[in-house]
């Protein structure tokens, strides 16, 4: 299948470029993801994450954070006949353009906030649209994942920051917060949210994956889940490979609707990949697969980039 081009909701690479490991421009250098085969492969719009490092936390977290949005300006000023800022509406009518490749930055972790609300709209004009509001841990806002066992909800800041960010134009983005957390978002956002990097709980027990009753509430409020490539999000035991990423797909998209997945790679922030997803060359792939699976032409557009689309659409100002 042709013709279907890809927005991936998550990759780490960022940091490999701001600690000069790579340019980010070609494969030469290793890695899962690069411009180069981003673009080849038919990646249009590629959501870039900065994300802080527990080496940084608490302490460091907003000074390590800004170095990384101050390093994707630099890497898009270094790149700019080949990819763009993505901030607004207006920017989302260019894509799918052929020459260029849309960037939109994301920050993981709402630690870079500290417990100052006026952060957000800093970060917010240095160009960020995306915010995971936690990593694995707590911080100002909410409990991660690895605190589940609290049933802690968002903290007053954490809705002060919900509230704001829907009012500014950005996704909030649920991937590694807490299941009480994830419930009181949908309470909170008047917006659409995103899990732009999770699998399903039903397929793998994961603490990071999103049970039925997750997905559905995603799929009531127009959200979007972005599947991950980690092996350990996608199957307990044995080699995982592109089949396990499709069947997350259709699980999502039997308990959700199709309308409610995406891709959300996890490139350059895991260790490894499944067999046949070694990199961002590989998507061109996964069409066919979703075709053979029993997709149409419409739905794979969907998963493949448009369900995303749709949510920054209705997000976006």
């Amino acid at each position: 299948m042709k013709n279907s081009y890809i927005v991936d909701g998550h990759c780490d690479s960022l940091i490999n470029y701001v600690n000069n490991d790579r340019t980010l421009k070609d494969s030469s250098a290793g890695g899962h993801w690069d411009i180069q085969r981003a673009r080849r492969t038919g990646v249009a719009l590629q959501f870039l994450a900065a994300f802080i490092e527990m080496k940084y936390k608490p302490d460091r977290s907003l000074q390590r954070g800004l170095q990384l949005i101050e390093g994707a300006h630099r890497f898009i000023a270094d790149n700019l006949d080949q990819v763009y800022l993505v901030q607004g509406k207006l920017d989302l009518e260019q894509i799918p353009d052929p020459t260029c490749l849309g960037i939109l930055l994301s920050v993981e972790g709402g630690e870079i906030l500290g417990e100052d609300l006026f952060m957000l709209d800093v970060i917010f004009k240095l160009g960020v649209r995306a915010l995971g509001l936690t990593w694995n841990q707590r911080n100002a806002l909410a409990a991660g994942v690895g605190e589940a066992d609290t049933q802690l909800k968002l903290s007053n800041f954490g809705q002060e920051v919900v509230q704001r960010m829907n009012k500014l134009g950005m996704i909030v983005d649920v991937s590694h917060l807490n299941e009480a957390g994830f419930w009181h978002v949908l309470e909170v956002s008047q917006d659409p949210i995103a899990a732009t990097h999770s699998c399903a709980k039903a397929l793998c027990a994961h603490p990071r994956n999103l049970t039925d009753q997750q997905l559905r509430a995603l799929g009531r409020h127009k959200g979007v889940v972005g599947v991950n490539f980690y092996p350990h999000f996608l199957k307990e035991t044995g080699v995982a490979t592109r089949d396990d990423v499709v069947r997350h797909i259709c699980h999502i998209a039997e308990v959700a609707g199709v309308e409610t997945v995406g891709l959300g790679s996890d490139f350059d922030g895991i260790d490894e990949t499944p067999e046949g997803l070694g990199h961002v060359g590989d998507y061109s792939y996964l069409p066919d697969d979703l075709i053979k699976t029993g997709f149409s032409t419409r739905e794979v557009e969907q998963i493949m980039g448009r369900n995303f689309m749709r949510l920054l659409s209705d997000v976006l100002k």
